[in-house]
């Protein structure tokens, strides 16, 4: 399948990882005033329909992660945040609220490199992905409320699962940036590397978890998410149902022979 055309970002395919680079620097990759809600959203359709992708690895071109909202148009009243409440609230959600909707749905396994700053928007689009490498450069920041604004584009709904309702209720209302060490801390990283160590640490993972057999990865991320929100009895009638599926698939008993080989 080919790549799907994109207009402010690039991407990659190599050894079955997909590495999207948020590409407009300029504007330190700010998600609103740009077509990178588009891009993204295309990646993440695209994924889920390619059978030659198991990973996806999100990051940013030049000097940050993504700036989030484009505050030169907070201020002016223009461009997503012109108009009245109502038609605020319809571009949200024909807008940047696409992209949460889009990522959660991403049926593989998504890495976020965070090369930079991650600030608003930006530090929330990090928290949708499955893991989140980052540079010693890198800062967080849930700065809405610095703003007059709360996160609406789902931001409070995915830092408190990731951290829990406490840091991130803490994090929300202070609007306060932290830094990779604090955030590794924190455990909205999984680990802090040097900046021209990033990318290599990130598609090694990418590459290591790209190597298990594809169909079994892609149920098991599913099983993932949906263990957050069934109960255990559900929950373990899904996985009798997808390791039947596993069981008759060509490449379990692949990996079971190498496995022997061995």
């Amino acid at each position: 399948m080919s790549l799907p055309v994109l207009g402010d970002a690039l991407l990659q395919l190599e050894q079955r990882v997909a590495t999207l680079t948020l590409n407009r620097d300029d504007v330190r990759n700010a998600l609103t005033g740009t077509r990178l809600i588009d891009d993204i959203v295309s990646v993440a359709e695209w994924v889920n329909r390619c059978d030659e992708v198991s990973v996806l690895v999100i990051t940013g071109a030049g000097s940050a992660f993504s700036a989030g909202g484009n505050v030169k148009d907070m201020a002016e009243r223009g461009g997503d945040f012109a108009g009245d409440v109502a038609e605020v609230a319809a571009r949200y959600r024909a807008g940047i609220q696409r992209i949460p909707l889009a990522l959660n749905a991403v049926e593989i396994p998504l890495i976020a490199a965070v090369n930079g700053a991650a600030i608003g928007a930006g530090f929330d689009l990090a928290n949708m992905a499955d893991i989140r490498l980052a540079s010693t450069r890198a800062k967080f920041g849930e700065t809405f409320l610095n703003l007059g604004i709360i996160p609406g584009d789902g931001g409070a709904w995915f830092m408190q699962r990731l951290i829990g309702y406490q840091q991130a209720f803490e994090l929300t209302l202070t609007g306060r940036i932290v830094g990779a060490d604090e955030a590794k801390k924190l455990g909205i990283v999984l680990d802090v590397v040097e900046p021209e160590k990033l990318m290599p640490k990130t598609l090694e993972l990418a590459t290591r978890i790209a190597a298990q057999p594809p169909k079994a990865l892609r149920l098991t991320k599913r099983l993932m998410k949906m263990a957050q929100r069934m109960e255990l009895k559900d929950f373990l009638d899904l996985c009798a149902s997808f390791q039947g599926m596993c069981h008759n698939e060509p490449e379990h008993l692949d990996a079971v022979r190498r496995m022997l080989n061995k």
